[in-house]
C-alpha cells in the first residue's frame, strides 16, 4: 500500500486519514497547531464550555457512515441528540417562530401559527422545489468530483436539471417567486451564511440547505460538538495514523509535475500522495512555488472568487445566581434579526466593516457538560467582514469595543446579559486566521457568490498530480458534512490512482 501524508489535523484531514488507513495505507498527519479538529473545538473557560467552532451536526448520517466504515459505530463512542426546536427565529417587531426539529409538517403548522396559512404553504412549496434541487444536485454536486463544466454538460438529465436548479438565478430572485411574506424570506436568506455568502448573490441552489436541515435535522453532540473531533483523532490513532503536532508544512516538493512529499522544519518528507487538508489559498500560493504552471489556472480561478465571510464569536458564561428572577432560558439555537438585512450584507461584501445593526445566532446547550445548574454558556455568533489590514478591515483594532456593542444589543433584546456575566471572551476574524490558518478569517474558504462559485472551488484532485485538496475550501464545500464527504471523495479518488 502507499506511503500519505496529509496537510492539518482538520476534520476533512482526519476523515481522509482514517478512510486511508482503514485501507490499509500508511498515513502521517502533519498539524502546524498543538490541537486537532481545525475549527471545531469545544473549549473549556472557567464552568463553561463552548462550541468556538461548529455548534451543530446537520446531516449525522455521514459520520455514521464514517465512523462505521473505519471500525466502530458512532453511537458507542459519542451521544447524538436531536435539539427541538431546531431554530427558534426572533424578528425585530417581536415577531418570534419556532422550527420544530425533524417534522416537516410541525414546521408548517408553526408557521400558520403565527403568520397564517397563506405564509404556511408558500413554505411547503419552497420546501417542495429545494427536495427537488436536493435530488437533483446531490450526486453530482455535492457527493462526486466536480470536475468542470463540460462534465456536467454531458449528463442525461441536464435540461431538466437545469429547470430544477436554476443555476443563474440568486437565491434571494428565488425565494420571490414563492413568497413575499417578509419573515419566510429572511429565514432563506440566512441559508446564504451557510457558505459564508451573499443571499442576493448565491446560488438558487443553497436552497437545498434548507431541507436538508428540515429532513435530516440539527443534532447536539452531549459535551460539545468538539466531541466529534475527539473522537476523530482517537480513531485515527487507532487505525495506526500517526499525528505529529506543532509541525507545520513549509513546503510541497514535487518532481515533473507530480506531488513528491512535503517539508517540515527544513526535513523532506517523501511519500506517493499528498492530502492538502491547508486552506486552499496556502497550498497554491505558499507551498507550492508561484512559478509553477501546471498550477496556474488554479491559481487564476481561486483569484476571480469572492472571499467568504468571517465571524465575530463571544462566549459568555452566565451566572443566574446573581440575579434573582432571572429570564427563562433561551432554546438551544436562537436567532435575532435587525430591521434590515441587507444592510449586514453591504457592511460585509461592500464597505468591509463591522456590522452595525447584526443578526444574532445564539447557541445555548441544554448540556450539563456545558454549564452546570444555574448557569448557562451561550456561543454568539456574529456574521463579520474578513480580517484585512489593507483595503478592508483590521481586526486587530478595538475589538473590545465591538464585543460591548453586541453585549448592548443583547441587553436591549431584554436577555439581561450583563448582570449575569460571569465569563466574557471573543474571538475576531484575525484570532480564527492565526489560530487556523484561514486566511483572512474567512470561515468557508470562498463564498458561494454567483452561478460559477462551485467551479471556482479547489478541485479534489489537483492538477498537480498525486496533490489533493479536502475541507471548507474544496469542493463540495464548507460545514462538518460536507469536509466529510470531501474526504471520501479524496479516498476513493487516491483508491482509483492506487489501482
Amino acid at each position: 500500500m502507499s506511503k500519505v501524508i496529509v496537510i492539518g489535523a482538520g476534520m476533512a484531514g482526519m476523515a481522509t486519514a482514517a478512510r486511508l488507513a482503514k485501507a490499509g495505507h500508511r498515513v502521517t498527519i502533519f498539524e502546524r497547531s498543538n490541537l486537532t479538529g481545525g475549527k471545531c473545538r469545544t473549549e473549556l473557560i472557567g464552568d463553561y464550555a463552548f462550541d468556538t467552532g461548529p455548534s451543530l451536526l446537520t446531516l449525522p448520517a455521514v459520520y455514521r457512515d464514517l465512523f462505521l466504515k473505519t471500525g466502530k459505530r458512532i453511537e458507542h463512542i459519542l451521544k447524538i441528540n436531536p435539539v427541538d426546536p431546531a431554530f427558534v427565529y426572533n424578528f425585530a417587531d417581536k415577531t418570534k417562530i419556532a422550527f420544530p426539529n425533524l417534522s416537516p409538517g410541525e414546521v408548517s403548522r408553526s408557521i400558520e401559527s403565527t403568520l397564517g396559512p397563506d405564509a404556511a404553504n408558500e413554505w411547503h412549496n419552497l420546501m417542495q422545489r429545494a427536495e427537488h434541487m436536493w435530488d437533483v444536485s446531490r450526486g453530482p454536486f455535492v457527493e462526486s468530483e466536480l470536475k468542470s463544466i463540460a462534465s456536467l454538460a454531458r449528463r442525461k438529465n441536464l435540461i431538466s436539471d437545469l429547470r430544477t436548479i436554476s443555476p443563474f438565478m440568486s437565491l434571494r430572485s428565488l425565494t420571490s417567486k414563492y413568497t413575499k411574506n417578509p419573515y419566510l424570506s429572511a429565514i432563506v436568506d440566512r441559508y446564504a451564511t451557510y457558505s459564508g455568502s451573499d443571499p442576493r448573490k448565491v446560488p438558487a441552489v443553497l436552497l437545498t440547505i434548507a431541507f436538508v436541515e428540515s429532513a435530516f435535522g440539527a443534532w447536539h453532540i452531549e459535551g460539545g460538538i468538539g466531541q466529534l473531533a475527539i473522537a476523530l483523532d482517537e480513531r485515527c490513532r487507532k487505525l495506526g495514523v500517526e499525528i505529529l503536532l506543532n509541525s507545520e508544512v513549509s513546503k510541497i516538493t514535487f518532481e515533473a509535475n507530480s506531488a513528491t512529499g512535503v517539508v517540515v522544519g527544513g526535513e523532506t518528507y517523501a511519500a506517493d500522495f499528498i492530502v492538502a487538508n491547508a486552506d486552499a489559498e496556502i497550498v497554491y500560493k505558499k507551498l507550492l512555488p508561484p512559478k509553477l504552471r501546471v498550477v496556474k489556472a488554479e491559481r487564476k480561478k481561486m483569484a476571480k472568487a469572492t472571499k467568504s465571510l468571517a465571524g465575530f464569536t463571544l462566549l459568555l458564561g452566565l451566572d443566574n445566581s446573581r440575579v434573582s428572577n432571572p429570564p427563562p432560558k433561551l432554546p438551544h439555537h436562537s436567532i435575532y434579526f435587525p430591521r434590515d438585512y441587507d444592510a449586514e450584507f453591504d457592511d460585509i461584501f461592500i464597505r468591509k466593516i463591522p456590522v452595525q445593526d447584526p443578526t444574532i445566532y445564539i447557541c445555548s446547550p441544554d448540556d450539563s457538560k456545558m454549564a452546570k445548574a444555574n448557569k448557562e454558556a451561550w456561543s454568539v455568533l456574529i456574521n463579520a467582514p474578513r480580517h484585512e489590514a489593507v483595503g478592508g478591515w483590521d481586526w486587530r483594532k478595538e475589538p473590545e469595543k465591538y464585543a460591548k456593542q453586541i453585549i448592548s444589543k443583547l441587553d436591549a433584546l431584554g436577555l439581561r446579559v450583563s448582570e449575569r456575566l460571569d465569563v466574557m471572551e471573543f474571538r475576531t476574524p484575525y484570532d480564527l486566521e492565526n489560530s487556523v490558518a484561514a486566511p483572512g478569517g474567512s470561515i468557508y474558504g470562498t463564498s458561494s457568490n454567483g452561478a460559477k462559485s462551485a467551479f471556482l472551488r479547489a478541485k479534489n484532485s489537483s492538477p498537480l498530480k498525486n496533490l489533493y485538496c479536502v475541507g471548507g475550501s474544496a469542493h463540495p464545500g464548507g460545514g462538518l458534512p460536507l469536509v466529510a464527504i470531501s474526504a471520501e471523495i479524496v479516498s476513493d479518488a487516491i483508491a482509483r490512482a492506487n489501482l
